[in-house]
């Protein structure tokens, strides 16, 4: 056989995924570069003071938040892809809290108001939230009712043409700087899955002043994700008109069921990508870092460990990204959307963990930032459905 005929092996070419054309690809770069030069520089900053609505806007001004909405409403008009480009960029902040409060705007508040939101709640709400001028939050966890929705206890009465809520939230991120919500309440009390409904609501005036009836009784402070506001939320005799129910009166169980299914594969690309730039840093410090006269990477056990790290990566964003192909092509796969985002965030966390092991000591100190991926990964397992929320999922697909 002639050498010229032999395919010779390729490491590390950089070939384009599978699902990527070229205008992915041109986006993913402008806003990599994006997210380098204005938002990466504030991390340290921000852990301490809460990243400034002031990114969000910036994001907004850039095309960035309206990726996969109609070019009608100011989007791009991008399919759904694009959601997955938008999660991988933003790893590059080296900010987890940032990632997550913008997730909240373009993957949960947003895709129900286009999907069943009235042409006025479109304008009012999904316009300025492509543009950033307005900023949402999504209202489902509550004290005693987290993964299991049908278990909320808020309450919305109708009384003539208002409803008056009245409950609480908890965990709700943009909770201190949300002017707009989709909130969950029970319209029927009496009923379990078919007496929720889903509400799209003003909760500041435009000055930022809370209106009468909501407020913010406690500003969480959390392990990890600490640039993202996180709160407890009031809604006492908080009245809004009739016509803010998002969708249909009592089947708002199964819209937000077909919320949290976009919101988890997002989930999955954001675990995968924040390994993966995690991962790049340990290889960074394994070169440089000398231990008995050469850089710690020449040891088999850490040259392994890195290989096993991404292995797994790469399988997770891979099997992520198929399950993503069958969701822009029309399938609902609840249980593939499942498996991903589980599979996804344990794969992060145990990098995570690995790449602090590798770092030593320094690991364990902020100023190489390890131990923020760490905390602030943790996460990945419990929002957005936890980990055993999602082996239940998987386990009664199978008839169990």
């Amino acid at each position: 056989m002639e050498s010229s005929t032999v395919i010779k092996p390729e490491h590390g070419t950089g070939q384009k995924e599978f699902i990527f054309t070229q205008e992915h690809e041109d986006l993913r770069a402008s806003m990599e570069d994006w997210v380098k030069k204005e938002l990466h520089p504030h991390r340290n900053e921000w852990e301490d003071t809460k990243w400034p609505d002031s990114a969000i806007q910036r994001a907004g001004e850039l095309g960035y938040l309206g990726l996969c909405f109609p070019e009608e409403y100011g989007g791009q008009g991008g399919d759904y892809y694009y959601s997955l480009v938008r999660a991988e960029a933003l790893s590059y902040a080296g900010s987890g809290g940032l990632g997550m409060g913008f997730a909240v705007q373009t993957d949960m508040v947003l895709p129900p108001v286009h999907l069943l939101g009235t042409e006025e709640q479109k304008q009012k709400y999904l316009v300025p939230g492509i543009q950033g001028t307005r900023i949402g939050a999504l209202g489902i966890t509550e004290p005693g009712a987290g993964s299991d929705v049908a278990g909320i206890r808020t309450t919305a009465i109708l009384d003539g043409d208002e409803y008056v809520i009245n409950g609480s939230k908890t965990f709700i991120t943009n909770a201190a700087r949300a002017d707009f919500m989709v909130l969950v309440v029970k319209t029927d009390p009496s009923k379990a899955h078919d007496g929720i409904t889903l509400l799209l609501i003003d909760i500041r005036d435009e000055d930022g002043n809370d209106l009468p009836g909501f407020s913010v009784t406690s500003n969480l402070e959390k392990m990890g994700m600490h640039a993202s506001d996180t709160g407890e939320l009031a809604f006492e005799d908080f009245r809004v008109p009739a016509d803010s129910v998002l969708g249909e009166v009592g089947k708002g169980f199964y819209h937000i069921s077909w919320e949290l299914q976009g919101e988890r594969l997002v989930a999955a690309a954001g675990s995968h990508a924040g390994a993966e730039r995690l991962l790049e840093t340990t290889i960074e410090y394994a070169k440089e870092r000398q231990a008995f006269g050469r850089p710690i990477g020449k040891f088999q056990t850490i040259r392994h460990k890195i290989a096993a790290m991404a292995t797994k990566i790469e399988s997770s964003k891979q099997f992520t990204y198929s399950v993503a192909w069958r969701v822009n092509n029309g399938e609902y796969p609840v249980r593939e959307i499942s498996m991903a985002k589980l599979l996804s965030a344990q794969m992060a966390c145990e990098v995570a963990d690995e790449c602090i092991q590798i770092h030593g000591g320094w690991g364990y100190m902020k100023e190489y930032e390890v131990e923020r991926h760490y905390r602030d990964m943790r996460l990945n397992r419990i929002g957005a459905g936890t980990d055993e929320v999602m082996l239940e999922v998987i386990g009664r697909s199978y008839g169990l």
